[in-house]
């Protein structure tokens, strides 16, 4: 018997190759999009957003955050992991379960199973802000993937290879879009480009958020 198709499921995401072992998950994230936003606020009311300072005394253009079991620290005295947020001693709030279960899932989509993430970086992008080409190599256990989920305006996301000077090629990302990459391409070098003076979502107006999970005790 045919059976009516419901007009008002969800679209599944479109899953898109970016490298391999890299996927770009369209729409993963945009069903739950106004909870992870309330869960980025709880968050954000315990470990304000603050631009962080390289080793090389340069300000991130991007305001930063953390939950989870430990959050991410650029200080004059290097890149590292730390359990308590600088700013307050404390430790680092607790990761949301609606962020973890995400991120979870999101791997497992993109042929990850079995990720379970100890830490999120929270960043947040206003007009002309950018993250430059880097690597995720400050973690300890580099079998599991790197999950990122885009909220508000869009924003050109660049990913290269093993070496700084490999091409990059570029992905807009839209609110609710998550990319996953590990494996072959775990280390490969990744930023985005300045958030552009029009960009802009309802949700968040002039403004982006980005939620990174990383496991990063083996």
């Amino acid at each position: 018997m045919n059976q009516t198709p419901d007009l008002f499921a969800p679209t599944p995401a479109l899953r898109e190759p970016i490298d391999d072992g890299a996927w770009l998950l369209r729409g993963f994230a945009l069903d739950q999009a106004d909870h992870l936003l309330e869960a980025i606020q709880q968050v954000a009311a315990q470990a304000a957003f603050r631009h962080q300072v390289t080793p090389g005394g340069h300000t991130m253009s991007a305001a930063m955050s953390s939950c989870g079991l430990l959050g991410w620290v650029t200080d004059r005295y290097g890149y590292r992991y730390g359990s308590r947020d600088p700013l307050t001693d404390q430790p680092w709030p607790e990761m949301p379960p609606i962020l973890r279960q995400l991120a979870v899932e999101a791997a497992e989509a993109s042929d990850y199973a079995h990720f379970e993430p100890d830490a999120c970086l929270i960043n947040r992008y206003e007009t002309g802000a950018k993250m430059g080409l880097h690597q995720d190599k400050d973690e300890e256990d580099m079998d599991a993937p790197i999950v990122s989920v885009s909220l508000g305006a869009p924003i050109r996301f660049l990913f290269g290879g093993l070496a700084r000077t490999d091409k990059a090629e570029g992905w807009k990302l839209e609110h609710g879009d998550v990319v996953v990459w590990g494996g072959p391409s775990r280390l490969f070098f990744h930023g985005v480009a300045p958030l552009g003076k029009r960009a802009e979502h309802p949700a968040t107006g002039a403004m982006r958020y980005n939620l990174t999970f990383r496991k990063v005790r083996a």
